[in-house]
């Protein structure tokens, strides 16, 4: 494997691994990831009432055409002395990821987290490469204090990546000091199988997990500055309330921002639809050429219509306009499985490959970009 000199585009594709790879965000990682111009899916890793399987007898296939090269691998378990591939994809769910993913670390492979574990450690990234790239500092105090040569990236919450993409610009413009945010979130947030039918056709169920205290904490660390070598929260009040909606894919929230001054809904929409990604000129595969869009139909955005723009990977906002007690109020819509959980993780592995970050062979280098 070699490198381009400068990073960038790999000369061959780098071998990964997914982890958790028989369920519902596991599976988005194989479609990725299966014709990924910089990665070749070399592993695939679950629990061990599947390893020694071949993976189309171990998995339930929920989308699309099963590739036959993906159906006949084998599927290992979730160790770092059986999965060698140098980049890991991690699709676990919480109850096992944390002590998985360390392990790999440990053993010197990129993990690449959509899992909660390490998400609000000081010493991890929180990482939307087009928000947060100069996060990625904070992996210097991770291998330092953990003592490994490997490193876990994780990415946001699913509406978590919604909100903290929307309001990245405005923070960067206005300053954003407060939010009150309520999520409609897809049943396909949930897993496979997810919610009983007969709870969520016809309803609106005012509750999901742990999701109001994601969104509450983790917008702050994403959006958060760096000082001496540490994440800063923002000082921003947010309260978030999280509903589970009968909707099959695309997350939405409906926010109202108080910023640092008073703001016209037109600035708030020049800000927006101006915003220039910060890996813009990075040329990622992953990256969509517009991560934010902005539309002026007073019915959009709408899930069924809109999550899927950019190949999943951009944020749709509409109904940008002035909040009565606040300053602006607008919708957003993002897809929850591909930009909010594994095409984060793509796009964030893309970034570590275009700082020059993965050495040769894909291995991590000491190089913090």
């Amino acid at each position: 494997m070699r490198p381009s000199a400068r990073g960038g585009a790999p000369h061959d594709r780098i071998p990964v691994a997914v982890l958790g790879a028989t369920g519902a965000v596991g599976q988005t990682f194989i479609r990725l990831l299966a014709r990924h111009p910089w990665f070749r899916v070399a592993e695939l890793a679950a629990s061990e009432r599947s390893a020694g399987r071949a993976y189309g007898d171990a998995a339930r296939w929920l989308e699309g055409e099963l590739p036959d090269e993906i159906a006949t691998m084998t599927v290992l378990p979730c160790d770092p002395a059986v999965v060698r591939a140098p980049l890991i994809f991690s699709a676990l769910d919480a109850a096992v990821a944390g002590d998985a993913e360390a392990a790999f670390a440990r053993a010197g492979r990129f993990v690449l987290s959509n899992a909660r574990n390490f998400r609000m450690e000081p010493d991890v990234p929180l990482l939307i490469p087009e928000v947060n790239p100069h996060h990625l500092a904070v992996l210097e105090a991770q291998r330092a204090r953990r003592a490994w040569d490997g490193a876990i990236i994780t990415n946001a919450n699913c509406a978590t990546m919604v909100i903290a993409m929307t309001l990245a610009p405005l923070h960067a413009t206005f300053g954003v000091e407060t939010l009150f945010v309520a999520t409609m979130q897809a049943v396909s947030g949930a897993g496979y199988p997810g919610v009983p039918s007969l709870d969520i056709l016809g309803n609106v169920i005012p509750f999901i997990a742990n999701e109001e205290e994601k969104i509450e904490s983790e917008t702050l660390k994403i959006l958060g500055a760096m000082m001496d070598g540490a994440v800063v929260p923002a000082p921003i009040r947010v309260s978030a309330q999280a509903n589970r909606v009968p909707v099959e894919n695309g997350h939405t929230a409906c926010m109202a921002v108080g910023l640092g001054r008073r703001v016209d809904p037109e600035e708030a929409t020049h800000a927006l639809a101006s915003w220039c990604s910060a890996v813009a000129d990075l040329s990622l595969p992953s990256a969509p050429a517009h991560p934010l869009i902005v539309l002026d139909a007073p019915d959009r955005p709408q899930p069924k219509r809109d999550a899927g723009a950019g190949n999943g990977m951009s944020i749709v906002i509409g109904r940008v306009r002035r909040d009565p007690i606040l300053d602006v109020r607008l919708v957003a819509t993002g897809h929850n499985t591909i930009r909010g959980a594994a095409g984060a993780s793509v796009l964030n592995a893309e970034f570590l490959v275009a700082r020059g970050m993965i050495g040769a062979e894909g291995q991590a280098t000491r190089a913090i970009g």
